[in-house]
C-alpha cells in the first residue's frame, strides 16, 4: 500500500475488489476497511450488498483465493511502524458536541454525543495495553528495519511497540470552530496537527509514536461519509500524504491521524451488534477504531508498514470475517475490568487472523508458543479434525508432531491440523509440539475422546402394518441412518414376522402373508458397521 492507500473500498469498482478480495465467509456483514487499490484517487470499501455481491462474483470468478502474508514496506520518510510504546489522542472536532463535562470515570463527556461514544473510546484506550493483554500482542510481532519485502522479523529489529499502562495520551476538545457538514482530507488532517500543536508535539519526531484520532460529531460527513456513493466507516493515513483531497497542507511536521466519523451513523453498516445481539449499538465503535488503531501501529504512514499482496493492512485482512473463535470478532477484556468488542488482526506467524498473541519485544531472545487446544476434543462420528497453532518471536517457520493420537488420525507437519477417520473408539492423551528453525520447542496436551456410534430407525408410518391373507408382501422398506462413517451401511433383520414374510439384509419386506389372520409383534433390529444395533418394534396385522 502507498501513502495514498489509506481508505475503504470503492462501490462503484466491484470487478477491482472481486479480484483483491481475501478469502473468508460470505457473511451479511458491515465493512469498515482502509485499503484501496494502488490508484492514487479516493476509493471506498462497499455496504453490505455490495460487498456480499464482489465477493460471490470473486469466488465465481477464481474460486476461493489464497491469504496472503504482510510484507514490510520498506518504510516512507524513514517511518515503517510505531516502535515506541503506541499513544493515542482523541480530537473531538467541532462545537456540535456541546457542553462538554466529566462523567464518573473521569472521562470527557458531551451533551451533543447522543449515542455517548465519546466515554466508550476513552475508556477502551484506557484499557488497551493493561495487565499484559494480548490482544496488542498480535501486532508487537511485526518491526521495522528490514529489507522491503521481509515477512520475517528477527529478534533484534526494532518492533511495533506495546501500549504498557493503556494507550490512552489525551483528550481535547477542539470547540472553538464548527466542524463542516461536508469536509475534506485536508480539513480533518490540519485538525490532526491543530491538535498536535495543542499538546505541544511540534514535531514529526515528537510524535513517533503518537497517533491522532480525529472524532467527528453526529450528522455530520467527514471525508463524505455517510453519503450516498460513500459507504465506508473510517481510514486513516499522515499528513504528508499528497493524494489527500482538498487545499494543500504545507506542514514542516507529519503525524499520522485516523479519520474517525460518527459510527453510530451508519448502524448496522459499521458494526452495531455485530458482536452482541443485544445490548450492541456500540460494537461497531471499538471494532472501527480499534481496527484503524492496528493498521496505524503496524502502517503507521501508509505504505511504508506490513501490508499483503493486494495491499490490504493487517485488520484489513480480518474484517468481518465473523465472531468468536481465535481470530473472529469478540468481546475482548482488558486490565481495567472493561470489556470491548475487538476484531481479530492477522497474525503472519501462524498465516492467520488472531484475538490474542503472546507480546513480542525488540532484542528479546526466540521464543516458541503454542495455543493450549481445550481439555478435551470429542468426536463422535470418527471423522474430525483438530488445528494446532504455534507463534515464533522471529517469524520462522515451525514444524509440527504429535504423539497419542488416536488410530487413522494423522497431522499435517507444515501447517499443524489433526484429522482423519478414527478406526477405534476410546480416549487418547495427545501431545502436540511445534519447533522452529533455530531448535526451540513448545508443547501442549489435550484429550481426544472417539465415541461410540448410534444407530438410529426411522419408524414406519402409523406404526402398523396391515396386510390380507395370502397377499405378495412388496414393502415396506425400512429406513435409518447411523453416524459411523467409516461404514455407514445398515444391516437389517427381524423377528416375530408373519409365517411366510421376511426382511432383507437390505431393509425391505417380502414373501407372502399367512392364511391365519392376526396380530404380530415384530421386532426390527439394524447394525452398523462397527456392530452398534438399534431396535424398533411395531404390530403387523394379516386381516
Amino acid at each position: 500500500m502507498t501513502a495514498s492507500i489509506r481508505r475503504l473500498a470503492v462501490a462503484a469498482s466491484l470487478g477491482l475488489i472481486a479480484a483483491a478480495v481475501v478469502a473468508s465467509p460470505a457473511l451479511a456483514s458491515p465493512q469498515v476497511l482502509d485499503v484501496a487499490p494502488q490508484t492514487g484517487h479516493k476509493v471506498h470499501y462497499p455496504t453490505v450488498q455490495a460487498a456480499e455481491h464482489a465477493r460471490g462474483a470473486a469466488k465465481q470468478a477464481a474460486g476461493a483465493a489464497p491469504a496472503s502474508q504482510l510484507a514490510y514496506g520498506g518504510g516512507v520518510s524513514g517511518v515503517g511502524v510505531t516502535t515506541g510504546a503506541p499513544l493515542v489522542y482523541l480530537v473531538f472536532w467541532g462545537s456540535q458536541w456541546g457542553t462538554a463535562g466529566t462523567d464518573a470515570n473521569g472521562d470527557q463527556s458531551f451533551t451533543g454525543d447522543t449515542r455517548k461514544i465519546a466515554p466508550v473510546l476513552q475508556e477502551m484506550f484506557k484499557a488497551i495495553g493493561t495487565s499484559g493483554e494480548t490482544w496488542s500482542g498480535v501486532m508487537t510481532q511485526y518491526c521495522e528495519g528490514v529489507a522491503a519485502g521481509s515477512t520475517s522479523c528477527p529478534a533484534s529489529s526494532a518492533h511495533v511497540g506495546y501500549p504498557t499502562g493503556g494507550a490512552l495520551a489525551g483528550v481535547w476538545y477542539d470547540s472553538g470552530v464548527t466542524a463542516p457538514s461536508t469536509s475534506s482530507d485536508t480539513d480533518i488532517a490540519r485538525v490532526a496537527l491543530a491538535a498536535a500543536a495543542n499538546f505541544g508535539n511540534t514535531s514529526t519526531a515528537a510524535n513517533r509514536s503518537i497517533q491522532y484520532v480525529v472524532v467527528s460529531p453526529p450528522g455530520t460527513h467527514p471525508g463524505g461519509y455517510n453519503t450516498p456513493n460513500a459507504n465506508w466507516c473510517a481510514w486513516h493515513d499522515w499528513t504528508g500524504d499528497t493524494g489527500l483531497v482538498g487545499t494543500p497542507i504545507g506542514s514542516s511536521y507529519h503525524v499520522a491521524f485516523t479519520n474517525l466519523p460518527y459510527i453510530p451513523d451508519m448502524g448496522l453498516s459499521c458494526g452495531a451488534n455485530y458482536v452482541n445481539l443485544l445490548g450492541g449499538s456500540l460494537d461497531g465503535v471499538s471494532i472501527v477504531e480499534g481496527h484503524e488503531y492496528a493498521e496505524t501501529i503496524t502502517d503507521q504512514f501508509p505504505g511504508g508498514g506490513w501490508l499483503d499482496a493486494t495491499g490490504y493492512e493487517n485488520a484489513d485482512k480480518c474484517s468481518w470475517v465473523g465472531t468468536g473463535g481465535t481470530g473472529g470478532a469478540q468481546n475482548v477484556s482488558f486490565g481495567t475490568g472493561r470489556t470491548f468488542p475487538m476484531q481479530g488482526t492477522w497474525s503472519n506467524d501462524s498465516a492467520s487472523c488472531r484475538i490474542a498473541h503472546p507480546i513480542v519485544t525488540a532484542g528479546s531472545s526466540n521464543a516458541v508458543t503454542i495455543d493450549a487446544i481445550g481439555a478435551a476434543t470429542t468426536v463422535q462420528t470418527h471423522t474430525g479434525s483438530v488445528q494446532a497453532v504455534g507463534h515464533d518471536s522471529v517469524l520462522t517457520s515451525l514444524t509440527y508432531s504429535a504423539t497419542g493420537l488416536p488410530a487413522g488420525i494423522t497431522m499435517n507437519a507444515a501447517t499443524g491440523l489433526m484429522s482423519g477417520t478414527a478406526t477405534t473408539k476410546g480416549t487418547k492423551t495427545v501431545t502436540v509440539t511445534v519447533a522452529d528453525g533455530t531448535g526451540a520447542t513448545a508443547s501442549t496436551s489435550f484429550t481426544w475422546t472417539v465415541t461410540a456410534t448410534t444407530v438410529t430407525i426411522t419408524p414406519l408410518p402409523g406404526n402398523l402394518v396391515s396386510v390380507p391373507r395370502r397377499t405378495t408382501v412388496t414393502g415396506p422398506t425400512m429406513a435409518g441412518s447411523t453416524t459411523d462413517l467409516v461404514s455407514s451401511a445398515l444391516t437389517w433383520s427381524a423377528s416375530g414376522l408373519p409365517s411366510g414374510v421376511t426382511l432383507s439384509s437390505a431393509g425391505k419386506f417380502g414373501g407372502v402373508t399367512s392364511r391365519t389372520a392376526r396380530t404380530y409383534n415384530v421386532t426390527v433390529t439394524a447394525t452398523d458397521g462397527t456392530g452398534t444395533k438399534a431396535t424398533y418394534t411395531f404390530q403387523w396385522k394379516v386381516t
